[in-house]
């Protein structure tokens, strides 16, 4: 353990069964919050997540739950306060990346990616709000990506879902400011992580890389973890509204 910057804090991390959530419950826990790992389809990595941490001296427990489903949402939220007793720290890590152009996509995955990308936000952010005010303190993470800036090319799904999650993070930051409560996304950049690589194009990948990452590597997945915890901390105390582009200057604001 280290110097315990969120001790007696208890966060709570969307898809935290691996990749980038994993990284992000491994460093708030090691930081002395509570962390409730969540996953959706696979409980044996979320456990997983759960015994690393707790071998590691933290606390953590495991709470499975689809986010794009409210009343999934509504349980696991119950279940957060039930054993933890509130929710102070919310990561909105949660995404899918879809493949398909504008003739392509259907009506159904269309509204499955809103459902789990941006919806589930809104979801948990009703939950959490109320006990965050009680508190007079919380933080708020939503995850979005470089391309939700910038834009791409056949994912228009993902990337219109991805930007509406920094407006709605603004707004929130607005409405929940003077409670103590602060709201900020952090843009993702391309991060060295397990992936279906039936939705990416290796070559595609390389050329980026190569020709428009400025310091010339993906990121790993502890780098968003970083920018995580100086958010989540006393660090980010005066930040709110705002974007942390964590992308090696893929993407310039």
């Amino acid at each position: 353990m280290t110097n315990g910057k969120l001790e007696g804090r208890v966060a709570l991390i969307t898809g935290s069964g691996k990749n980038i959530g994993r990284a992000v419950a491994r460093k708030l826990a090691s930081e002395g919050a509570t962390v409730i790992v969540n996953g959706h389809s696979n409980a044996a990595n979320v456990d997983a997540v759960v015994e690393e941490i707790r071998d590691a001296g933290g606390t953590a427990i495991g709470i499975m739950a689809d986010v794009g489903n409210p009343e999934q949402v509504a349980r696991m939220i119950d279940t957060a306060k039930d054993t933890c007793g509130k929710v102070e720290i919310v990561i909105n890590n949660v995404g899918i990346r879809n493949r398909e152009n504008l003739d392509e996509i259907s009506i159904e995955t269309w509204l499955a990616t809103w459902q789990s990308n941006f919806h589930s936000c809104y979801y948990i952010a009703r939950l959490v709000a109320p006990m965050m005010r009680e508190q007079g303190w919380g933080r708020i993470i939503n995850m979005s990506g470089t391309d939700g800036f910038s834009g791409a090319p056949n994912r228009p799904a993902n990337v219109s879902a991805k930007a509406a999650m920094h407006g709605f993070s603004k707004a929130l930051a607005k409405e929940l400011g003077r409670s103590g409560i602060t709201c900020n996304t952090i843009g993702v950049g391309m991060i060295n992580t397990e992936r279906d690589w039936s939705q990416y194009s290796k070559a595609d990948m390389d050329y980026f890389i190569e020709h428009q990452v400025a310091l010339g590597h993906m990121g790993e997945p502890e780098d968003i973890a970083e920018a995580c915890l100086f958010l989540a901390g006393e660090s980010g105390r005066y930040i709110t509204g705002q974007v942390i582009h964590v992308n090696g200057g893929l993407y310039m604001a």
